[in-house]
């Protein structure tokens, strides 16, 4: 997906949900911080979307928009209606967004995250794609770790540091409490 593809996308949904600012959660909120990524990070046909102040809408998206639709079938990519559960992110998540807005979104707001907090998600996920989702940070140097993850407030713990690495760092089921959570 590419940048041109997210703004058609957080236009599309807007006219969908009638409302005007989403979340872009996935791997394609990449596009917010890096509007022209390495190709590796745009191969993805999906991006993850909620509107921001109405979350239940978000099954209108999926319905319209969504995978196997006309606008898949049409455009070759589609938006997966999400929720604000749908991605664990750190606290402070929201302060570091990565606002897309232009004449291609209608005016509309995209809110994407920013690489440290997408990092993060990848890595608390724990599923094997979002794993290689983070090496793949690592590994075209994009996301210069040690120097982003020790600006960060939430991440200057060794705990913190565990999770980005994918080691285990608290006894209890879930997360550990410095990511947020839905109430």
């Amino acid at each position: 997906m590419t940048r041109d593809e997210l703004e058609h996308l957080i236009r599309a949904s807007a006219a969908v949900t009638d409302q005007y600012e989403f979340v872009i959660v996935g791997s394609q909120s990449i596009l917010g911080a890096i509007p022209n990524p390495d190709a590796v990070f745009t191969m993805s046909a999906e991006a993850d979307i909620y509107p921001l102040t109405a979350p239940e809408l978000a099954d209108r998206i999926d319905g319209a928009i969504g995978e196997g639709s006309q606008f898949h079938e049409t455009y070759g990519y589609y938006a997966q209606g999400v929720g604000p559960d749908t991605a664990i992110l750190p606290s402070g998540w929201q302060q570091r967004l990565h606002r897309v807005q232009s004449a291609a979104t209608n005016g509309r707001v995209g809110y994407c995250l920013d690489l440290i907090d997408l990092f993060l998600s990848k890595a608390a996920a724990g599923r094997d794609k979002d794993r290689c989702s983070a090496l793949r940070f690592c590994s075209t140097r994009m996301c210069r770790l040690r120097t982003r993850l020790s600006g960060c407030q939430t991440c200057r713990s060794t705990t913190t540091a565990n999770v980005a690495c994918g080691r285990p760092s608290h006894a209890g089921p879930g997360p550990p409490d410095y990511f947020d959570r839905p109430s």
